[in-house]
């Protein structure tokens, strides 16, 4: 089972291995607006040949087996174009509507991926560049898991360092009491302590000499209050990402704090294979391949000076743990474009190191910024970013007012719940519709529309169908198993879509772009409307059309359901 592009291709290949005496040729199977599917590879192997297209794709039409699966015609300078036959693709309907994972293949080979995403800052309140983070790394990790891979969810907070030598200090001088941090401003401890360290080159050195102390993890009230302040941090993203229904937890944090005391240790590695050298007192790697704006070789610094580690220390060390003790063999990061070339200077210099070779690779998923209207960073009232806990709770008023309006004969309570969904699925499909390399514009309006390419359309398009089985009185599970009637154009082509839902997810997978998806999930809704609109469901002509479009519609449910889920959106069953 798998989408039909991917089936044709495999049974066009021998036709096209036989033609050019070799193996390892590639049909290059393509949707086409001509046909439903089209193999361009005829025109490749006639160039190797030297040979003429059309001779060449007549030829491959000729060896091919094809009977029953789809009929073939050449086009143009040697294009074979494919029209799949309606029973081929009603077998495979059925197959994928009795199939768990609704046709999406298996990773052919599943591994260990330690995805690393979302990292706030320790006493820092979340904000809206978070945001993108997050989400696209919640939903790669979701579609990880779903085709077979074994996930490690890893959270890099910022834990350890300079800034804890000032908020601890501010701490003492408030008394030695932390209290609780105020969650809807857990940043204001720190605002004050950077106010302070600012103001005061007393309090500044004082500071200094308690960052000494947390280092050498030798002072018992130190380490308290350091604890303390991670713990009550940690409350803090438990209720941001509950609140949001992303998958990271408390215990997938694994903080600068945990590498800090095996960083010597890579020192003396990276010294023991002669890559560490000295750069103005630092202790340096020089990678290959990366200079400054003056074309000088640039160092990566991995001790400065003074003896203290970085963040190229720390994430040469995360490097060497996920892959030699968690025996990870892809690392997904999920970070700001602006991080690209650390990133790569890192990896490099892991590679150097003998660590991070095959199969062991390593991957940056990263992305562009949210901009308010006037095309700048998202900002609040006051002209800072925006706060990421701000937007979860505005987006859910929003939606529960969506609700009051459009329902207002549900309950408190499911009119509660269900506005949640539906502003929480906007604000997630708002980030993850759109190609995560570029900026875009944060717009309560579109992204709450029932219009567009947005998760309202889709969760109204699920609910939808599921009140045309309450006014059948009759389960979407009871049409299970039915092998589809594919006379109509519409029928076809909802069928070919539902079908396309394995290849969908594969490209998501492979160019690590979540807005794959969600176009899928979009143009399925579209059809799905072409079809009810086409073809009476409930009024079909006989028993047998009317249980066959009830079929179709209720494998377009479940891959509405599944596919908004792999994203991280509900899909209500009323709306």
């Amino acid at each position: 089972m798998a989408d039909p592009l991917v089936t044709v291709a495999s049974l066009l290949a021998p036709a096209f291995e036989r033609v050019a005496g070799r193996g390892g040729v590639d049909p290059v199977v393509r949707p086409s607006d001509r046909a439903h599917a089209q193999a361009n590879g005829a025109l490749p192997l006639a160039k190797e040949l030297g040979r003429n297209p059309r001779e060449v794709a007549t030829e491959i039409v000729a060896a091919a087996a094809l009977d029953g699966v789809a009929a073939l015609e050449v086009a143009g300078p040697g294009f074979i174009n494919l029209t799949f036959t309606a029973e081929f693709l009603a077998g495979q309907v059925a197959l994928v509507a009795a199939d768990d994972h609704l046709g999406v293949r298996p990773a052919a080979a599943p591994e260990t991926v330690v995805v690393d995403y979302s990292a706030p800052n320790v006493a820092k309140e979340m904000h809206v560049g978070h945001l993108r983070t997050t989400l696209i790394g919640d939903a790669l990790v979701r579609m990880l898991g779903f085709v077979g891979h074994r996930v490690i969810r890893e959270n890099h907070i910022g834990d350890w360092g300079t800034p804890f030598g000032m908020l601890i200090e501010h701490v003492i001088d408030l008394g030695g009491e932390l209290g609780e941090i105020d969650l809807t401003d857990p940043g204001a401890l720190y605002k004050q302590a950077r106010a302070k360290f600012d103001a005061s080159d007393e309090f500044k050195e004082r500071a200094r000499q308690r960052v000494t102390l947390l280092q050498s993890r030798s002072d018992p009230m130190t380490m308290e209050l350091w604890q303390r302040l991670v713990d009550q941090s940690a409350d803090y993203f438990d209720l941001v990402y509950g609140r949001l229904g992303v998958l990271l937890r408390r215990e997938d944090i694994v903080g600068e704090s945990f590498y800090q005391p095996m960083m010597p240790a890579v020192i003396e590695r990276l010294d023991a294979a002669g890559l560490l050298d000295e750069s103005d007192g630092a202790k340096v790697v020089w990678v290959p391949g990366f200079t400054n704006r003056e074309g000088d070789p640039l160092p990566l610094i991995v001790q400065a000076r003074t003896g203290g580690f970085n963040y190229a220390t720390s994430d040469i060390t995360c490097v060497l743990d996920r892959v030699e003790r968690l025996h990870a063999t892809l690392l997904v990061y999920c970070i700001g474009t602006p991080q690209s070339q650390h990133l790569q200077m890192v990896w490099k210099a892991t590679e150097m190191l003998g660590v991070l070779v095959p199969p062991a690779r390593a991957v940056h998923v990263n992305n562009g910024n949210v901009l308010g209207e006037d095309r700048k960073i998202l900002k609040s009232r006051s002209g800072e970013p925006a706060m990421l806990l701000d937007l979860v709770d505005a987006a859910i008023e929003r939606g529960r007012a969506i609700v009051a309006d459009r329902t207002p004969d549900l309950s408190a309570d499911e009119r509660d719940e269900l506005g949640r969904t539906i502003g929480i699925g906007a604000l997630k499909y708002a980030e993850l519709s759109t190609d995560r390399i570029k900026d875009y514009v944060f717009d309560w309006d579109r992204m709450l529309s029932f219009e567009g390419n947005t998760a309202p359309y889709l969760q109204y398009a699920h609910a939808r169908i599921h009140s045309i089985f309450r006014r059948a009185e009759v389960s979407p599970d009871s049409v299970l198993g039915q092998t589809p009637l594919l006379g109509e154009p519409a029928e076809l082509q909802l069928a070919l879509k539902l079908l396309a839902y394995d290849g969908a997810v594969a490209e998501t997978l492979e160019r690590w772009s979540p807005h794959r998806l969600c176009t899928y999930l979009f143009e399925l809704a579209q059809d799905f409307t072409a079809f009810y609109d086409a073809c009476p469901v409930l009024k079909a002509p006989s028993d047998e059309l009317r249980t066959s479009r009830l079929a179709l519609a209720a494998l377009t449910a479940r891959v509405l359901a599944s596919g908004l889920g792999l994203l991280g959106i509900d899909a209500p069953e009323r709306m």
